[in-house]
């Protein structure tokens, strides 16, 4: 890699971290916490695993995997988030550490399990992650994702979204592909057997309606804090985008309640 893409990576990955760390996603991952205990069960992790939690955020999946007794190790590239994570539960034994889920700082099969949950799709190089994520799981571990589909709630935010949000950089992929199941079976190769991936999803009674939901993603979640802060000062812009995503919600909301559409993928990593 030359100097200049190391720079240019540098000051992407820097915009991610700072992106994390704007509002409250502490908050957010309260709303999903039911996927942290889902995506353990789903990989069976169990006393004495070696688990990595890749973007583990506040770590919805490193809690409940070390409650397992596993021994886990929760990375994320936004340090504030760990430091949230580690006061949750500081007597589980977990180490919490900052690391880029595309240049994980472990030797190779290190670990017995590799998981991210909503984590690592955020992450711009989808295939850098896939070959992080085999290359430190053992031979005969298991990887386990949790990720949004591009058809569900979250992924149809996004495309609500886009229109007013800044410019991906070049090279970097949408997220919600990790949320089809094609692409992951492609991301892993031959590199991972037995995949199996399902189309799940998750029950949200949070919100009373779709405003509700949108003020509460403007004050909490980073990407829609980024889109919102891309439209500066252009109140016709923000009107049209609250209008947009509070439809969205509204849409979405029956009987008080949402279905946020997740994709879980499990393997085995060949050995």
């Amino acid at each position: 890699m030359s100097i200049d893409n190391i720079t240019t990576d540098q000051a992407l990955k820097d915009k991610h971290r700072a992106l994390w760390a704007s509002g409250d996603y502490p908050a957010v991952a309260d709303v999903i916490a039911a996927l942290g205990p889902r995506l353990t069960d789903a990989v069976a992790i169990g006393p004495d695993d070696r688990v990595v939690d890749i973007a583990a955020g506040a770590g919805n999946v490193a809690i409940p995997a070390a409650r397992t007794g596993a021994h886990v190790v929760a990375t994320d590239l936004t340090p504030d988030l760990l430091v949230i994570g580690e006061s949750r539960e500081p007597d589980l034994g977990i180490v919490w550490r900052t690391a880029d889920a595309e240049d994980l700082p472990f030797d190779e099969g290190t670990f017995d399990v590799a998981v991210s949950c909503v984590g690592v799709m955020f992450a711009p190089h989808h295939q850098r992650c896939a070959d992080e994520l085999i290359r430190v799981c053992r031979p005969g571990g298991r990887i386990g994702l949790i990720n949004w589909t591009p058809t569900g709630f979250i992924g149809q935010l996004f495309s609500v979204m886009k229109p007013y949000a800044p410019p991906p950089p070049p090279g970097a992929s949408p997220g919600v592909l990790w949320g089809d199941a094609d692409h992951v079976r492609a991301l892993f190769g031959n590199h991972v057997h037995d995949v199996t991936a399902t189309t799940e999803s998750l029950p949200i009674s949070r919100f009373a309606d779709g405003a509700a939901f949108r003020d509460f993603f403007k004050a909490t979640y980073g990407p829609t804090i980024a889109t919102y802060k891309a439209i500066g000062d252009d109140p016709t812009r923000a009107a049209e985008l609250d209008a947009a995503m509070a439809a969205l919600a509204d849409d979405h909301i029956a009987d008080g309640q949402m279905e946020w559409e997740y994709l879980l993928v499990t393997g085995t990593v060949t050995g």
